[in-house]
């Protein structure tokens, strides 16, 4: 029998698109199950840039306070340190990874905020931190908050932690915004910055780094609540999981432990731990 041309190109395109939509399908699979590995290893997003939070020092391995709670975890799990993939999660990658399935959950300074948690699940929260300055050891001018008016206020560009204290606690304040935090602790370390603003955790991971032991302090005005948890995909069974290993973290003192070793250099005086599913608003 002779096939009609013009069928015969129907046939091939539709045969060629079932195809593609055949790989396509495969990619995204593929994609969304990229963190869940056959060979026993688990997929962890973290900092890698944050000192006493999460850092990849230029050995190749990794140490701060959310590295701690997520190995602690991880070990719940069945997994040990050896097993964990540790991949970088930027503040504003960690949606996209958890929905793309590119880690198992992500311990990251990572907020929970009702936004947030309209695109991913929640474990914890595992630390409550708030919004503070660092200034200088010596400085005795800057007692409250008021006092940050008309001094030199530094931030990463774009902060929101510094508009903060512009639009509502110190409006004369003088910002001043730099590419990272590095830079802001060199400018407060040779006087021309007068203090730094984001979450205490974060300040007191920077200033418990050996080269500025005893140079800062922090302010300890508390000027908001962050209530950092464990970021999971939408429904995955691990959060309950995760919360079962954080309570666990708390009751043999591994999280209090962990606590004083990555910040207690600065004189960080951490809140008791979160009771687990409690948001602090």
């Amino acid at each position: 029998m002779t096939m009609n041309p013009l069928r015969t190109r129907r046939l091939t395109v539709a045969a060629a698109a079932a195809v593609a939509l055949s790989f396509t399908g495969t990619a995204f699979a593929s994609g969304a199950a990229a963190a869940h590995r056959d060979d026993g290893k688990i997929t962890v997003g973290i900092k890698f840039d944050q000192p006493g939070i999460g850092l990849k020092t230029p050995d190749g391995t990794y140490t701060g306070f959310d590295v701690d709670v997520a190995t602690y975890v991880a070990k719940q799990l069945g997994h040990d340190p050896k097993d964990i993939v540790w991949k970088e999660a930027k503040s504003a990658d960690r949606e996209s990874l958890l929905q793309r399935g590119d880690v198992d959950f992500i311990a990251a300074s990572y907020s929970i905020t009702p936004k947030r948690a309209e695109k991913v699940d929640f474990a914890g929260p595992y630390l409550l931190a708030h919004q503070d300055v660092l200034i200088r050891a010596d400085d005795t001018s800057i007692t409250k908050p008021s006092d940050l008016n008309h001094k030199k206020l530094c931030s990463v560009t774009g902060s929101t932690s510094a508009q903060n204290v512009k639009t509502k606690i110190a409006p004369d304040a003088q910002l001043q915004e730099y590419g990272g935090y590095s830079e802001c602790l060199t400018g407060l370390e040779n006087g021309v910055v007068d203090a730094i603003t984001t979450d205490d955790s974060i300040l007191a991971g920077y200033a418990s780094q050996p080269e500025f032991k005893g140079k800062f302090k922090l302010g300890g005005f508390k000027l908001s609540n962050e209530n950092y948890g464990i970021g999971v995909q939408k429904g995955s069974e691990l959060k309950a999981k995760i919360n079962t290993a954080l309570e666990k973290m708390v009751a043999d003192g591994s999280w209090a432990a962990a606590v004083q070793k990555n910040f207690g250099p600065a004189g960080y005086q951490a809140e008791p731990a979160p009771k687990i599913g409690v948001v602090v608003q």
